[in-house]
């Protein structure tokens, strides 16, 4: 089951009080970024995040459930009717160090993808440092 707009229209009305939220519809699903980082997603008309250290701490009994077959577990959140608790729960996981950048998807030049990873007109400015390396570049020290 797809979810719907409605939904997501009422998640990202209950997050309007952050600055830096945005969306991506994903096979009928919606992908949520804070400041350009991926926390979570709208599966089936549920809240889903990801299950990082400060999610799990601030959600102690969250329960576990999987946005679709076959995928990864995330946390449910359940309170999404208090919008203080869910800007809470976004700016804990936002400096937790296991919300990274994994990856970018783009076959173009490298230094067009950092800049572009850099200064996204959608997602704004990207919080950390941006380099070119020899096979890629490098974000926030991190490369693999």
């Amino acid at each position: 089951m797809a979810s719907s707009g409605a939904y997501l229209e009422f998640i990202l009305e209950q997050l309007s009080e952050l600055e830096g939220i945005t969306h991506r519809a994903m096979m009928g699903e919606f992908l949520l970024y804070y400041k350009g980082r991926l926390v979570g997603g709208i599966y089936d008309d549920r809240l889903l995040v990801k299950p990082v250290r400060a999610a799990r701490e601030y959600m102690p009994d969250a329960e576990e459930e999987t946005p679709y077959e076959g995928a990864k577990p995330m946390l449910l959140v359940d309170n999404v009717d208090n919008r203080a608790y869910l800007a809470g729960l976004f700016r804990a996981m936002y400096d937790d160090p296991e919300l990274e950048v994994v990856a970018v998807n783009d076959t173009g030049d490298k230094g067009i993808s950092a800049h572009l990873l850099k200064y996204d007109s959608v997602q704004g400015r990207f919080p950390y440092a941006v380099e070119v390396s020899d096979d890629g570049f490098v974000v926030d020290g991190t490369h693999d």
